[in-house]
């Protein structure tokens, strides 16, 4: 690491999402003053509800925990970098089978008092409508729904249009208000608790509901033309996939595999249990710690809410559902990185500007504190007066930076860069082939998880002294 002058002017981090609320905390954590501006509650987002920092907006779960699953993966990564997010959410987990998934509320008030209380981080509630100058260390963390004034200054500053893709989140119901005469609580396979509510539809039931999506009217969305929908495939609404099959859903979130009502008999025999499960199966997962609130498994939607009360209710074990949240739909505005952004996620063109969160076109909540990490770690190093950082691709987060910086596969065309969310596919072949893709998965995560300790050590010699890594105490150490 070379040193060569430090940086009085506190760092100043734009957005207090997941990327900026993680940014903000590694660079207070490294003794860096740090302003962070988040424009709520002054001026509204089109799918926040709250003025809280690290807000969930889709959904409240990061994924899978399986360390041998990307979204696994990604997590031990961050739990190793002392993520003060995925700490939090770690601390305010909800059963979710073998999810992480969060009482979103509490966690969202936790961080903002966190970062509230840390006498290095100053508040400033207000837009930021414009690029600071060259030398100002900034992190722009403002996320896929960016302010209209900023997203301009940035197509200014790069000569290039924004990309977007349309994004929904999904209702959330009273759990006193499901039926549980006809739902039913398990797990798929029945691994671990019986985290999950299901309501089971036979053919007839699932095919009424199907139709009652399709014909259901839409809500209007500003720039949304149906015809030229550009959706994210990861976060489809609920009606688009019933438009493009009639068993498209039941191949997706509403899939019945491995759910098993008890009431239904105790049957052992595989074949006998394939003959009796449900047709189709909508989950609903656990919202808060005190059960009280669920929300609906994958059915992000662009209904009319009118709409949404009428045909959800038509699910059974649904008829008489109390909704808290109705699902909403949003544009979302990212940059064309691989042609902007350095695997640092530094901009090529102007290095003490850098970019993190899903503004950079990585996908997924775990995805975004990874990229606030990262940037927030050398916005410290750069007002330290130290090189920046990168992590190698063969872990997931520096797999990601790479990616989206066009150092990988990414296509960096116009039209072509589309949001990655975290997969095995950007990783680079192991040495040796593996058959097994449970036994490739744990490969690819032994591999990761030893350069990324390998890496933490040659980049941070000194790293109590410089970020307070405490990379000897770390959780992949433990174990």
């Amino acid at each position: 690491m070379t040193k060569t002058s430090g940086h009085s002017t506190p760092v100043l981090v734009i957005g207090a999402g997941l990327a900026g609320t993680e940014a903000a905390w590694q660079i207070a954590k490294a003794g860096i003053k740090v302003t962070l501006v988040e424009m709520r509650p002054h001026k509204k987002s089109p799918a926040h509800y709250t003025s809280d920092f690290a807000e969930l907006v889709c959904s409240n779960s990061f994924g899978a925990l399986s360390s041998d699953r990307a979204s696994g993966l990604l997590q031990e990564e961050l739990r190793f970098l002392k993520s003060i997010v995925i700490a939090t959410a770690d601390s305010h987990a909800v059963p979710a089978g073998g999810a992480l998934a969060v009482d979103r509320e509490i966690f969202s008030i936790s961080l903002t008092k966190t970062l509230t209380s840390n006498p290095l981080i100053t508040i400033e509630r207000r837009e930021q409508k414009i690029i600071p100058q060259e030398g100002q260390i900034t992190v722009i963390a403002t996320g896929p729904l960016t302010s209209e004034a900023l997203a301009n200054d940035l197509k200014r500053f790069t000569g290039l249009e924004d990309c977007h893709f349309f994004d929904a989140a999904s209702p959330i119901v009273e759990g006193e208000s499901l039926d549980l005469s006809i739902a039913f609580k398990a797990s798929r396979y029945d691994k671990g608790d019986a985290d999950y509510i299901n309501c089971p539809m036979n053919k007839e039931q699932y095919i009424a509901f199907r139709d009652e999506l399709i014909n259901a009217e839409q809500a209007l969305v500003k720039d949304f033309e149906k015809e030229s929908a550009n959706y994210f495939e990861g976060c489809l609404p609920i009606e688009e996939l019933a438009r493009r099959g009639e068993d498209t859903m039941r191949y997706g979130p509403l899939k019945p595999i491995g759910l098993w009502d008890p009431r239904w008999g105790d049957v052992k025999d595989l074949e006998t249990r394939r003959e009796k499960r449900a047709y189709g199966v909508v989950q609903l997962r656990q919202e808060d710690k005190a059960g009280r609130l669920w929300n609906l498994v994958g059915f992000q939607t662009n209904l009319k809410w009118g709409e949404q009360k009428r045909v959800l209710r038509t699910i059974p074990g649904l008829n008489k559902a109390e909704f808290v949240r109705f699902g909403v739909m949003h544009r979302n505005t990212f940059l064309e990185s691989p042609k902007l952004l350095k695997p640092s996620l530094q901009f090529r063109e102007r290095t003490h500007l850098l970019a993190a969160g899903q503004i950079t076109g990585t996908e997924g909540y775990a995805a975004a504190i990874a990229g606030g990490w990262l940037a927030g770690t050398n916005a410290a190093l750069l007002a330290k007066g130290l090189d920046p950082i990168t992590l190698p691709d063969s872990t997931m987060i520096g797999a990601l930076t790479h990616f989206v910086s066009g150092q990988t596969k990414s296509q960096g065309g116009k039209g072509h860069f589309q949001p990655m969310p975290a997969n095995f596919g950007l990783l680079p072949e192991l040495s040796e082939r593996v058959k097994n893709k449970r036994d490739r998965y744990g490969a690819y995560r032994d591999r990761a998880l030893k350069d990324l300790s390998k890496t933490a050590q040659e980049l941070f010699p000194q790293s109590e002294k410089i970020l307070n890594f405490a990379v000897k105490q770390s959780h992949f150490n433990k174990n």
